[in-house]
C-alpha cells in the first residue's frame, strides 16, 4: 500500500481516524478469484481474506472487502501452498543457501527434509524458522536410521545416515533425535526386523510419524501398516511376485554380509539381483494383497526420479532458463551434464520407469494415498521446479490434476496431523497460498504459472519472488 506524506493540519485528524474502523483492516484480501483445493473442489468468484498469518474468511466476491493490501485476482486461480514432501536441504551444500528462494519462487511453501546429519540440518532449520525469515515452512527428520551397514555413510556416499546395529542402539538414537526436536523419523533399508520394530515402538511412544524405505530384510506388506509414509516405491516390487518369501529369504542371507561389503555396495547388489526380475515376475493377485496393506500409508513415488528416463529434465523447453537461476557453480556443472545427455540421445533402459508409473496407477485404483516429493536436489531435482515435474508425472501415471494437487497439499498436512491448519483454503487455516494465472485442473502444467505466493501470511508478488533467486 503506497503511503504519502500528510499535511501537518491533518495530523490530528489522522490520529483520530487511526483509532476508528480502518485500524482493524485485515492484512490482505485476494479479490474475485477462483479457489481450488482438493477437499472443497472449485469455488468461483471468491474473496480470500488473510490476517495475522491465517485465512480469516472465504467469502463471495460480491461482498465488499477492504484490506491493507488487496489483489484483484479476476481470471486467476488460488490453490493452497504446495509441499515438496521429499527434500534434502544439506545433501549438496552449493544449493542450501539458495533453496528457500527457489522453493518459494515456484510456489512451494512447505518442505519435508527427509534425511541429513543433525550437525548440518539443525542450523539450516533454525535459520528457515527464524522470525522474519522469507522461507518455506520446514519439517525435518535428522539422519536416516539405517542398519549395521550404512548406505549413506559419508565415505562411499554423502553422509545422511547413522548405524543402528542392534535394538539398544536404535532406542538410544531415537531418544537423541526426539530430544533434538525432529518432526518425524525415517527408517532406511539396511535395518533388521528387530531394529525396525524397536524404532517403530519408540516413535509411537513419542508421537513421531514414521517415514522410510521398505527394509530389504522385510516385506512391504508387513512394513506399510506400521509407517505413515514410504518413499520411492522402493522394494515394493519384491513383494509383488508369486513367491516373495523366497526373495526375502535370499536377501536376508546376503545381508549377513560375511565379506564386510560397504552398505551402499551391499544395497546395490540386492537391487541389481532382485529389482528387475521382480518386475518381470509381477503377480497381480499377490500385488493386490500388498496394496491392500498400504491403504493407510502415504506413498511418495518420486516419479520425476524413478521415471527420469521417460521425461528427462534436459529435454524440457524451459530447462536452460532454469539453469540460469541456480547457484553459479551448480549451473556450470549441470549445464555440462545437460549437453552430454542431449548429445547421447534418449535413454534405452525404461523398464523400471514404466513399472513405476504402472504401480502408482495400481495404487490409485486401490485407494492408496499418494504424496508429492522430489528427492531435491538429487539427480537434477532443482528446488521448486522439480515439484511441478512430479505433479506432471503423477498425472501421467493416472492421477487426475485434482488428485495431484491433493498429493502436494492435503496428504503432507495429514502426515503431520495438521489437516485442520494446512492443505485447504478455509477460514482458520495457515495462510500459505499460490496464485496462478492458468487453471491447473485443465492442465497440471499450469501449476507453473505462479503469479504470487502468500507464505506465512506475507504476500510476495511475481517480481518479489524473482528477486529471491539469482
Amino acid at each position: 500500500m503506497t503511503k504519502r506524506p500528510l499535511p501537518s493540519s491533518f495530523v490530528l485528524l489522522f490520529l483520530l481516524a487511526s483509532c476508528g474502523p480502518r485500524a482493524s483492516l485485515p492484512d490482505l484480501a485476494i479479490l474475485n478469484v477462483t479457489v481450488i483445493d482438493a477437499v472443497n473442489g472449485v469455488r468461483e468468484a471468491r474473496t480470500v481474506v488473510v490476517d495475522g498469518g491465517r485465512i480469516t474468511a472465504v467469502m463471495a466476491a460480491s461482498e465488499t472487502m477492504d484490506a491493507v493490501d488487496t489483489v484483484d485476482a479476476t481470471g486467476q486461480y488460488l490453490i493452497p501452498g504446495l509441499w515438496d514432501f521429499h527434500v534434502h536441504l544439506t545433501y549438496d551444500e552449493r544449493f542450501t543457501e539458495a533453496m528457500p528462494g527457489l522453493f518459494l519462487s515456484h510456489g512451494i511453501t512447505s518442505i519435508r527434509d527427509t534425511g541429513g546429519p543433525l550437525a548440518l540440518v539443525l542450523p539450516v532449520v533454525e535459520a528457515l524458522r527464524a522470525d522474519g525469515a522469507t522461507a518455506p515452512r520446514v519439517f525435518f527428520a535428522g539422519p536416516l536410521l539405517d542398519g549395521e551397514h550404512v548406505v549413506y555413510d559419508g565415505q562411499n556416499r554423502p553422509l545422511l545416515g547413522i548405524a543402528n546395529p542392534d535394538v539398544e542402539t536404535a532406542r538410544a538414537n531415537v531418544a537423541r533425535l526426539a530430544n533434538a526436536g525432529v518432526d518425524f523419523l525415517k527408517i532406511y533399508e539396511m535395518v533388521t526386523p528387530e531394529v525396525f520394530s524397536a524404532i517403530v515402538e519408540e516413535a509411537q511412544a513419542r508421537g513421531l510419524p514414521m517415514d522410510g524405505h521398505v527394509p530389504l530384510s522385510m516385506q512391504a506388506r508387513n512394513v506399510g501398516p506400521l509407517m505413515q509414509s514410504l518413499e520411492h516405491l522402493r522394494n515394493i516390487e519384491m513383494d509383488c511376485t508369486a513367491d516373495p518369501l523366497a526373495l526375502v529369504a535370499e536377501r536376508r542371507r546376503i545381508l549377513t554380509n560375511p565379506d564386510g561389503m560397504p552398505g551402499a555396495n551391499l544395497r546395490s547388489q540386492l537391487h541389481n539381483l532382485q529389482r528387475l526380475p521382480a518386475v518381470a515376475a509381477y503377480d497381480e493377485a499377490t500385488c493386490a494383497e500388498v496394496l491392500l496393506s498400504l491403504t493407510s500409508t502415504i506413498q511418495v513415488p518420486t516419479l520425476r526420479l524413478n521415471a527420469l528416463s521417460l521425461q528427462p529434465p534436459f529435454q524440457r523447453s524451459d530447462w536452460d532458463t532454469l539453469l540460469e537461476k541456480l547457484p553459479v557453480d551448480v549451473e556450470a556443472d549441470w549445464r555440462t551434464t545437460t549437453e552430454a545427455r542431449r548429445a547421447a540421445g534418449p535413454a534405452q533402459a525404461t523398464t523400471y520407469a514404466t513399472w513405476s508409473l504402472f504401480l502408482v496407477n495400481l495404487m490409485r485404483e486401490a485407494g492408496v494415498p499418494i504424496g508429492a516429493g522430489t528427492d531435491t536436489p538429487i539427480s537434477f531435482a532443482a528446488p521448486g521446479y522439480s515439484l511441478h515435474s512430479e505433479l506432471e508425472m503423477l498425472v501421467r501415471a493416472g492421477l487426475s490434476p485434482m488428485e495431484a494437487l491433493e498429493a502436494a497439499t492435503v496428504r503432507p498436512a495429514a502426515f503431520f496431523g495438521r489437516s485442520e491448519e494446512m492443505g485447504t483454503i478455509d477460514a482458520g487455516r495457515l495462510a500459505d497460498l499460490v496464485l496462478l494465472s492458468r487453471n491447473p485442473l485443465n492442465d497440471i502444467t499450469n501449476t507453473r504459472s505462479v503469479q504470487a505466493v502468500v507464505t506465512k501470511g506475507e504476500l510476495l508478488s511475481r517480481e518479489e519472488l524473482d528477486a529471491l533467486v539469482r
